[in-house]
């Protein structure tokens, strides 16, 4: 099922050298995008930092990918990947991991619900 989602896109001072901050405002069930709409991807994580795309005080320990070389196109293409292809082994949102992990048929229902619920223009 397709959606819309509405994403912000920040642009950090020292862009390209840190990576875009990018969060989504659209609330969507998926086990890589927490409550507040942060996104576990790691061409967001910068390798000096470690950031997550949210908030500055959000650190996560694996290593980054970003790169001054990504374009803005480059990274929304991985979003919309991400959105295909979930990762439950790197979440970012747990207790969806976990149900995807449980019973992937009915968390791909939830989220199925909750993109027309709220992603529906």
């Amino acid at each position: 099922m397709s959606g819309i989602f509405k994403l912000e896109l920040f642009l950090p001072e020292d862009y390209p050298m840190t990576p875009p901050k990018i969060r989504f405002l659209t609330k969507i069930y998926h086990p890589n995008i927490d409550k507040l709409g942060r996104i576990c991807l790691d061409v967001l994580k910068s390798k000096s930092n470690l950031r997550l795309s949210g908030p500055p005080d959000s650190l996560n320990p694996s290593t980054g990918n970003w790169s001054p070389a990504l374009q803005i196109r480059t990274i929304l293409l991985s979003i919309q990947a991400l959105l295909g292809a979930p990762n439950p082994d790197d979440p970012l949102a747990n207790d969806v991991a976990q149900s995807w992990k449980e019973d992937e048929p009915a968390a791909i229902e939830t989220a199925r619900e909750w993109t027309r619920t709220h992603a529906i223009a």
